[in-house]
């Protein structure tokens, strides 16, 4: 139903589903029965962007609560959280893939990630996407703050990279209604893509690199991608898949397995996360390259307007 408490319940219901080992499940957006409101459907939309399967529906005969039927401000915080998700498509879409193979879960209870840490045993309210996003809804009306548990890591603002190095404990984060909070677990590589209007469309922009340092300088990644519509290409090898290593102040590729689907995807960006000191230098392929900046109130390391082929193993290098 469209109701506040029925949006929380699709938390512990997709881990569950996770766990039985069906990957691919999401709630409908915004409640299927009941009449929705403005702040629920954005906040539900937010929460949804992060379901491994997304979609908004209603019943029959239930008043309509597309985006556009909302606000220009709602339609805003809506678009924001659903160009993420298509910012994300080839993460979500190699955590897909090793479901297929391994039959690993997509969505992750922050236990199964810390077994260790007891606090984690009972969270319902947050979820992991993969080991490394740490997703923190607004679950509740009218409050612009929520309050997650970080366990014991270092966890990156996946918009900004400001850090937080959190000996495992609750954080209050500011959440106005155009924003949920995500962070990056440190220790990972996001691959990411600048988002289009359909997934066709995305499928055809280069590609971005998140790289999250861990707290010893270090990050590892992988990418699965094929041509988005054939089945079974894993099985035939008709696919390409690439590991991401971040150590020593460098970022290095390795290809795994490569398919003529490779030729397209261009690595554009790279950013990465805790970066301790502003790097004097930047190489690429044993090259220098200028265009690159440092902010030094994040620590976070951008290069921009790289031309790299992501079928060709490369080597990035910051000192």
């Amino acid at each position: 139903s469209s109701n506040w408490n029925d949006m929380y319940y699709t938390i512990p219901a997709i881990m569950l589903f996770n766990m039985y080992g069906i990957p691919l499940v999401g709630a409908d957006v915004c409640g299927f029965g009941g009449a929705t409101s403005e702040e629920l459907c954005v906040r539900w939309t937010q929460l949804g962007s992060f379901y491994p399967f997304m979609r908004n529906h209603n019943a029959w005969k239930q008043l309509p609560q597309e985006p556009y039927v909302f606000s220009e401000s709602a339609q805003s915080a809506m678009r924001k959280a659903l160009f993420t998700r298509y910012t994300l498509l080839p993460f979500l879409y190699t955590l897909f893939h090793k479901a297929h193979s391994a039959g690993e879960m997509v969505v992750h209870p922050l236990s199964f990630e810390f077994s260790q840490d007891p606090n984690t045993w009972s969270i319902d309210h947050q979820f992991m996407l993969g080991e490394a996003l740490l997703i923190t809804p607004v679950l509740k009306p009218k409050t612009v703050e929520v309050s997650g548990y970080f366990p014991s890591s270092t966890w990156y603002n996946l918009y900004n990279g400001s850090a937080i190095h959190s000996k495992g404990q609750y954080i209050v984060l500011q959440a106005p209604l155009d924003t949920i909070n995500v962070h990056v677990r440190g220790g990972f590589i996001l691959p990411i893509q600048e988002p289009s209007t359909t997934t066709a469309a995305s499928r055809g922009n280069p590609f971005n690199l998140i790289v999250a340092l861990s707290n010893q300088g270090g990050a590892r990644g992988n990418l699965f991608w094929d041509d988005g519509d054939s089945l079974l290409t894993y099985e035939t090898g008709d696919y390409t898949e690439i590991i991401f290593r971040a150590k020593n102040n460098m970022l290095l590729s390795e290809i795994v397995h490569l398919d003529s689907q490779a030729d397209d995807l261009h690595l554009r960006r790279v950013t990465v996360f805790g970066v301790p000191s502003p790097p004097q230098n930047v190489s690429v392929n044993g090259l220098w390259f200028s265009d690159f900046s440092y902010k030094l109130d994040t620590k976070v390391l951008t290069l921009q307007n790289l031309s790299v082929f992501m079928s060709e193993e490369f080597t990035i290098a910051w000192f």
